[in-house]
C-alpha cells in the first residue's frame, strides 16, 4: 500500500471536512437544527484528526536512529490513536448533548431550512467524493491480495487510511440520518425528531472512535501479521528441502509497511553451520521478494526434527503450523534475541 496514496485521501478527506465544518455550523445556527449542528462538530472533528493523520505519517517517514533501531512507523498508531480520542469528544460528545438539548425542549429554533438542506446537498457531494477516493483505494489494494473487501478493511495495518475510510462513511451515513431528522421535522412540527437524529449521529461516531481506537490500540502494542501473511512466510521458509520445520514464528509490525520476521528453524542434521546460515540467508531474501513489507528477518536454526512437515501432521497445528504451547512464558519471552550471533538479520 503506497503513503503517496494514503497522504492524498487523507488531504481530499481534510479539505471536504474544512470546507463543510464552516458551512453546517452555519446552516445549523440559521435553520435551528440540532442534527445540522451535529454534523458540523462532526466535520470540524474530522478536521482536526486529518491533521493528526497527517502528522502521523511525516513523523513516521523519518529513518531508523540509534535510539529507534526499527524506524518510527508506530507513530502513525499513536496519532490514530488521539485522533480517535477526537473523535469521540468533539463529534460525539457535542452531537449526544446538543440532541438531548432539543428533545428536552432546550433548543433553539430557526427559520433558514431551505439553508440546512442547501448544505446538506453539498455536503453529500463533497463527502462523497472524498468516499470514493478512499473506497477506490481500497479497491486497488483488494486486487493485489487475496482478501475480499471487508477482509481487507478490518486487517490492513494502515490505520490512517482506515481512519480517512471510515470516517467518510460515517460522515454519509450521519448526512442521511441528519437529512431525515430536518425533513421529519418540518412534517411534523416535533423538535423530537430533529434531536433523535443528532443522538443516532453522536452513537454513530461512538462506534467509529471506538472501532479506530481498539485498532491503534492493538497495532501500538505489538500486532502480529494477518494470517493469509503468516502462512505465507511459513511456507517461503520451509520451502528449502533443507528445513525440517518451524517450531516458532513471531511476527510485529513496526508500520502499515514495516514487518519484523522472527523464526526458530528445524534444518536436516546432514547440514553444515556455514549450510544452515547460506540457506538462511535464502530464505531472507524469498521473504523480502515475496513480502515487500518485510523488513527485519531473524532465523535462529537448529538441527532438530521435532516439528511436523506433512499436511496431516500440520493440520493439528495452528493456521501457520505452529504450536503455541511449545515454549513456557519465561522461554517465549527470551526467544527473540536480535543480539544473539545465532540470528541473522
Amino acid at each position: 500500500m503506497s503513503r503517496a496514496e494514503t497522504k492524498k485521501t487523507v488531504l481530499v478527506a481534510g479539505a471536504a471536512n474544512l470546507i463543510l465544518a464552516i458551512t453546517k455550523l452555519v446552516a445549523g445556527a440559521l435553520a435551528g437544527s440540532a442534527a445540522m449542528l451535529a454534523e458540523g462538530a462532526h466535520s470540524v472533528g474530522d478536521t482536526l484528526n486529518q491533521a493528526f493523520l497527517l502528522t502521523s505519517l511525516r513523523r513516521s517517514a523519518r529513518p531508523p536512529d540509534r535510539r529507534h533501531p526499527f524506524g518510527y512507523g508506530n507513530e502513525r498508531y499513536f496519532w490514530s490513536l488521539l485522533a480517535a480520542f477526537g473523535i469521540f469528544v468533539a463529534g460525539a460528545g457535542y452531537s449526544i448533548f446538543e440532541g438531548i438539548l432539543t428533545i428536552t425542549g432546550r433548543g433553539h429554533g430557526g427559520e433558514q431550512v431551505w439553508l440546512a438542506f442547501a448544505v446538506l446537498g453539498l455536503a453529500a457531494v463533497l463527502e462523497g467524493g472524498s468516499w470514493i477516493r478512499a473506497y477506490t483505494q481500497a479497491r486497488r489494494e483488494v486486487r493485489d491480495s487475496d482478501r475480499d473487501l471487508m477482509e481487507h478493511v478490518r486487517q490492513t495495518p494502515d490505520i490512517t487510511f482506515k481512519a480517512a475510510l471510515f470516517e467518510d462513511t460515517a460522515a454519509m451515513i450521519g448526512l442521511a440520518l441528519a437529512a431525515a431528522g430536518l425533513t421529519l421535522r418540518e412534517l411534523t412540527g416535533s423538535s423530537f425528531w430533529d434531536g433523535l437524529a443528532s443522538i443516532l449521529i453522536g452513537l454513530l461516531l461512538v462506534v467509529v472512535a471506538f472501532t479506530l481506537g481498539r485498532d491503534s490500540r492493538s497495532l501500538l502494542i505489538g500486532q502480529a501479521a494477518g494470517p493469509a501473511d503468516q502462512r505465507a512466510i511459513h511456507d517461503e521458509i520451509i520451502s528449502p528441502p533443507e528445513v525440517n520445520g518451524v517450531e516458532q514464528l513471531l511476527t510485529m509490525h513496526f508500520g502499515p509497511d514495516d514487518l519484523l520476521v522472527a523464526a526458530k528453524v528445524h534444518f536436516s542434521d546432514d547440514i553444515s553451520a556455514d549450510e544452515a546460515e547460506d540457506i538462511a540467508g535464502e530464505i531472507d531474501r524469498r521473504l523480502r521478494e515475496r513480502l515487500p513489507i518485510v523488513r527485519h528477518v531473524f532465523l535462529d536454526p537448529t538441527q532438530e526434527d521435532t516439528s511436523p512437515r506433512g499436511p496431516e501432521e500440520a493440520a493439528e497445528l495452528d493456521p501457520v503450523g505452529l504450536d503455541p504451547v511449545e515454549l513456557d512464558p519465561a522461554e517465549q519471552a527470551s526467544e527473540v534475541r536480535p543480539s544473539d550471533p545465532a540470528w541473522r538479520g
